[in-house]
Parts: structure tokens; C-alpha cells; sequence
């Protein structure tokens, strides 16, 4: 799932439950395979007392954690991110909805798409205990052992919050022609600034001449 080049996200070309940040905590997208020392892990509590004084830097980290039971954060926790849906949005079809793994390796073939057709990703996903800084998805793709594609999107910088946040990726196109059609392997990422991965999904799928029959 995905076209040849990486991909940034931009304010016509998401959609989100409550809006992130866009900025990194710790470091932009071109940094993200250098090794930085982030320093000691802070609670939510003392997020908010760190650089007090500065007003624009504490109505951000407000907005951030306007979903936080900032009073009952006492304790100093990583950040947890769940997935909890993934879907194919394609023009003139019904939303594909992908059944979630419990492994991170569906059986079989995950989904099967038409050829030339354009579809978006659209996904929700469950931030706890902290801010999750620059969440990145990256896909690789396989056809017969060779790399033939790969993709990043840049989702943004989360706070905790008991409401999910919901994000529809940029439009893409699967190829076209008999060299295409077939089955593909395939593995999906969501990392953070610091490259901790928080699921990571191997899967397969088929590009074919029309939809699959219902």
C-alpha cells in the first residue's frame, strides 16, 4: 500500500479527531536514524511544570494533554499506541475493513485490490500514559523478492486522550498491466521519533484485473 516516494502529511490532506501538533518533540522527519539522547522520561505532571513561563510552549503542551487525567499522572510511564482500525476507502466501493491481527501477521491474503483504482488508508488509533512524538507509518512492499515499494507518512505528535484519533491518508493509485497483477508481500510500521515501534504488521495481498466478487 503506497506509491515510490515518501510522503508528508499537510493540513488539505488529513483528517484528524483532535488536531496533533506537527511539529517533532525531539527531532524532525530527515533526523529519524540518527541516535539522540532524549534524557531522562518525565510524567505528565511534570510535562506541564517544565517551562512554565513560557505561555506558547504551556498552551501546547495543554493541547496535548487535554485528554490526560493530568491530576491521576503521578507516575513517569512510555507512551502506548494501539491501532484499533484500518480501512481501504476506495472510489465506488463500500470501506474495506481490515481485520486487525492479534500476532501482527494475518493469515492468507489481508485484502485484494483493483488496478489502476485510487484508494486512501484511513486508520484510528489509541494514545496512553504519555505524548508519542513524530508517529510515523512506513510500508515496504515485495513482488517476487524484490522491493518495489516503499512509503512513509508523517502522522504528527499525539497526547493521551480516552477518544481516539482518526487519520485518512493522501490518495494513492495501484499500478496498472499484467506485470502488476498478482500477489505482493508486504510489512507496515508505526514508529516514533525515538524508532520505537509500537506494531508492526506482515502481511500479504493481491492486485487483480477487477475487484473481488462479494
Amino acid at each position: 500500500m503506497g506509491n515510490d516516494k515518501n510522503k508528508n502529511v499537510d493540513s488539505d490532506g488529513e483528517t484528524m479527531s483532535r488536531q496533533p501538533s506537527e511539529s517533532s518533540c525531539y527531532a524532525t522527519e530527515d533526523e529519524e536514524e540518527l541516535a539522540i539522547p532524549l534524557g531522562p522520561k518525565v510524567s505528565i505532571k511534570e510535562h506541564l511544570e517544565k517551562d512554565k513561563d513560557d505561555e506558547s510552549l504551556r498552551r501546547w503542551k495543554e493541547q496535548l494533554l487535554a485528554g490526560a487525567d493530568v491530576t491521576a499522572a503521578t507516575e513517569t510511564k512510555e507512551p502506548d499506541v494501539k491501532l484499533l482500525s484500518l480501512s481501504i476507502l476506495a472510489d465506488g466501493r463500500d470501506d474495506i475493513v481490515l481485520p486487525l491481527p492479534d500476532y501482527g501477521k494475518p493469515k492468507g491474503l489481508w485484502f485484494t485490490l483493483k488496478e489502476g483504482s485510487r484508494y486512501r488508508l484511513k486508520l484510528s488509533i489509541k494514545v496512553s500514559n504519555d505524548i508519542v512524538c513524530g508517529l510515523k507509518y512506513t510500508n515496504t512492499v515485495w513482488k517476487s523478492g524484490l522491493k518495489v515499494d516503499s512509503s512513509k507518512e508523517m502522522l504528527g505528535t499525539f497526547g493521551p486522550q480516552v477518544e481516539p484519533y482518526v487519520h485518512v491518508m493522501p490518495e494513492e493509485t495501484t499500478p496498472s498491466g499484467l506485470l502488476a497483477r498478482g500477489s505482493y508481500s508486504a510489512r507496515t510500521k508505526f514508529i516514533d521519533d525515538d524508532n520505537k515501534c509500537y506494531l508492526e504488521i506482515n502481511y500479504t495481498f493481491a492486485i487483480q484485473k477487477e475487484w473481488p466478487t462479494k
